[in-house]
């Protein structure tokens, strides 16, 4: 959002990575950790809160810390999965700052929405090129399956969720309220 001091924006940054361990933990424990993609909100909400150089951190370091501190994900879906939420927490932190509708859910969706569909697309390529270094097969039909098909319950859960913690975190002044920009 705007004005939120560099002190801060590391403790959320953190906050977020710890919270890439902690969430697919209680998620997976339910059995709910693929089809919700626990890991991906607190990158999102990182980019949102923290700008794109904390949402790229995020993205980078909350699956290397979560793989190596729980197995999940497992390595060789860090090849895909860290381009996805590095795309994630840099687009985010991009558009929150460019897009000033006025409107705090517009701007909050004309972020997420096309952060999470590029993301999307970079960590489908990203296991395009893994796969062509192993036997496995890799097609247009299996990226739109794994990203789009089988996550659409996550999809839902973060487009519900995220601007909902924002608004509360804005309410509660924890983060500053969301200002448009001026000329």
């Amino acid at each position: 959002m705007n004005a939120v001091s560099s002190t801060k924006k590391i403790c959320i940054c953190a906050v977020c990575i710890a919270l890439c361990y902690a969430l697919p933990l209680g998620f997976h424990a339910l059995a709910l950790g693929m089809a919700f993609s626990p890991i991906h909100i607190p990158v999102l909400l990182c980019g949102l809160v923290c700008g794109p150089f904390y949402g790229t951190v995020c993205g980078i370091a909350g699956p290397i810390v979560s793989s190596l501190l729980s197995g999940m994900p497992p390595a060789p879906q860090l090849v895909s999965m860290i381009p996805e939420l590095l795309v994630y927490g840099l687009v985010c932190g991009i558009l929150i700052q460019v897009i000033h509708t006025r409107r705090f859910y517009l701007d909050v969706y004309g972020s997420m929405i096309p952060a999470m569909l590029l993301g999307r697309i970079v960590g489908g390529i990203a296991k395009a090129i893994f796969y062509l270094y192993t036997a496995k097969t890799y097609s247009v039909a299996l990226w739109a399956t794994a990203y789009f098909a089988d996550t659409l319950p996550g999809t839902i859960l973060q487009l519900l969720l995220i601007p909902t913690l924002l608004f509360v975190l804005m309410k509660a002044k924890l983060i500053p309220q969301r200002k448009r920009k001026e000329a």
